[in-house]
C-alpha cells in the first residue's frame, strides 16, 4: 500500500471518517478487499456516492485517476461479490453489484457534476475503457 493510501486511512480512522487534502469534504469510504491472486487482505479509500433512496447502498467508481487499466482492487471486489466497509466509525459487510448501462451512466454522471474530477477521468478513458460503477450494499 502507498504511503499516501496509508496516511489517508490514518486521517479517516482518527477523525470519524474525515480527512482533509483532495478528499476534503468529500465522502469518504474504506474498502477491505481480499487479493484473488496475493491472497493478502487490503484497504482502500475512495469517495463515494450515496444512493438516494437506499440509505444501505453506496457507489464507488474504479476511476484508478483516468488510468487506462482499472485498479486492482475493482477485479478483487467483483470476484469476491463481498467487502467490508468503513463509513464514518461504522464497519460492516456488504455485497458487491456492477452497475451497468443507463443506471451505470446515470450514477457517473452525477458523480461527475459533484466532483468534476471524475469527468475528467472519464474524458482520459474514452475509447478505451468505460469506468466501471459498484454498488456496495450493506448485508
Amino acid at each position: 500500500m502507498s504511503d499516501w493510501n496509508q496516511q489517508t486511512i490514518d486521517e479517516f480512522r482518527a477523525n470519524e471518517g474525515r480527512v482533509g487534502g483532495p478528499f476534503e469534504g468529500a465522502p469518504l469510504v474504506l474498502v477491505h478487499h481480499h487479493g484473488r491472486k496475493s491472497g493478502k487482505d487490503y484497504v482502500a479509500p475512495m469517495m463515494y456516492l450515496a444512493d438516494e433512496t437506499d440509505p444501505k447502498t453506496v457507489y464507488v467508481f474504479a476511476s484508478k485517476g483516468g488510468a487506462p487499466t482499472n485498479p486492482d482492487w475493482y477485479t478483487n471486489l467483483t470476484a469476491s461479490g463481498t467487502a467490508t466497509v468503513e463509513v464514518g466509525t461504522e464497519t460492516y459487510p456488504v455485497a458487491v453489484q456492477e452497475i451497468k448501462g443507463a443506471d451505470r451512466d446515470r450514477i457517473y454522471t452525477e458523480q461527475a457534476k459533484r466532483y468534476p474530477g471524475f469527468a475528467e477521468y472519464e474524458v482520459k478513458t474514452a475509447g478505451i475503457r468505460t469506468i466501471p460503477v459498484l454498488a456496495l450494499t450493506r448485508s
